[in-house]
């Protein structure tokens, strides 16, 4: 994978985490970020001796001083505050080391008239469950679309359940499943593959008049091993971290901006994407950063996909034209799956009852007391 200049400071960061990592296996993390392990060697040395200096020409670290005055220090408050207007005071205290608390923090926003409704409205949490490790789940979403000066934006996200680490914010010109493959598989390729991806009944992974049904992107993620969930139809909180996700993004960079094109927009979201995952402190995650918690998959991405093997009681058919036979019936089935071996296993439900899997993934119960329906 070519090297990706555009945010080649956040992916060093990236990588210089999880190569310090106890097991990290640096050559394979070298190949994962496409260089070579002389370069990803050179880094941790210069990281080792000189920290962040030692990746880059300019410093990023804040300008302070422990002998700042307390006006000195309320112009911090202020200026991160105008940098990012989504911030609040619990946020911005843990970014200034807890020299100033939480409530003077409000307190300084208050006498300068930079807390508005709308900002407190953003900054209001969401409690909801999260999963034990890194790449149990990952929550996938477009966040709509807008105009730029020369077309539409949709932005593609990404979002690790357990670390809230943000791994793709793509700028796209569509929403068609070619595209969306393709960038997948960048994010894969340098992340690796996760247990499960959560997605709502949209195109290109979902299908809208048919919750559930499997679409050409749907199979290609279900053959890769991953288990594929959809959301409850009209219930985006399944999503909820990626929503959230989307609260922070609308609210730290697209609300008031307007763009020339996609890279113009893909050159903000890069920006903001290292700030949030390197250095923007969550609450939820005990103002870490979600690069604190993030670590990268064991599930390397495959160079082909193979066959999935069915267990030897599999009644295996075959469907064409939307449909497939069994036991002298004709039954529905997604039209994406016509060529793709399926199998057929007892169910639960009764002796007239099949479930109908496509690999691991299970597409639907057929019942033969009843007339077809695809559902």
């Amino acid at each position: 994978m070519p090297w990706n200049t555009r945010d080649a400071m956040s992916l060093k960061e990236e990588f210089i985490t999880l190569a310090r990592q106890p097991s990290a296996n640096i050559r394979a993390l070298c190949r994962q970020y496409g260089i070579s392990p002389q370069t990803g060697y050179k880094w941790l040395r210069r990281f080792e001796q000189d920290g962040e200096e030692g990746l880059k020409e300019k410093s990023r670290r804040p300008a302070a001083s422990p002998t700042q005055t307390a006006p000195g220090l309320e112009a911090e408050v202020i200026a991160l505050r105008q940098a990012h207007p989504a911030w609040g005071g619990r946020k911005i205290s843990h970014v200034l080391d807890q020299r100033i608390s939480p409530s003077t923090v409000t307190n300084v926003l208050h006498r300068h008239g930079l807390i508005t409704p709308e900002a407190s409205a953003a900054a209001t949490p969401w409690k909801r469950f999260e999963h034990e490790a890194p790449n149990d789940l990952w929550q996938m979403d477009f966040k709509g679309y807008f105009q730029t000066g020369q077309g539409v934006c949709h932005p593609l996200t990404m979002i690790d359940d357990h670390s809230r680490f943000n791994l793709v914010i793509q700028a796209c010109a569509h929403q068609r499943g070619p595209l969306v493959q393709e960038h997948m598989t960048e994010v894969f390729r340098r992340y690796g593959i996760p247990l499960q991806i959560n997605v709502d009944n949209g195109a290109p992974w979902g299908a809208p008049r048919n919750p559930g049904e499997l679409t050409p992107l749907g199979i290609w993620l279900v053959r890769l091993g991953i288990h594929l969930s959809f959301s409850r139809p009209r219930h985006p909180q399944t999503n909820g971290k990626n929503e959230r996700f989307h609260r922070s993004f609308k609210a730290e960079v697209l609300n008031g901006c307007t763009f020339r094109n996609l890279n113009e927009a893909q050159q903000a979201f890069d920006q903001w994407r290292e700030i949030y995952n390197h250095r923007r402190p969550h609450e939820a995650l005990n103002y870490k950063t979600p690069m604190h918690r993030y670590r990268i998959s064991q599930r390397a991405f495959p160079r082909q996909l193979g066959e999935f093997e069915y267990g030897p009681e599999d009644v295996l058919v075959k469907p064409y034209d939307s449909q497939f036979r069994f036991k002298k019936r004709s039954f529905r089935i997604a039209h994406a799956l016509s060529g793709h071996t399926l199998a057929l296993r007892p169910s639960k439900k009764g002796p007239e009852h099949f479930d109908v899997f496509f690999c691991h993934h299970k597409l639907r119960t057929i019942d033969f007391n009843q007339p077809d329906s695809k559902r």
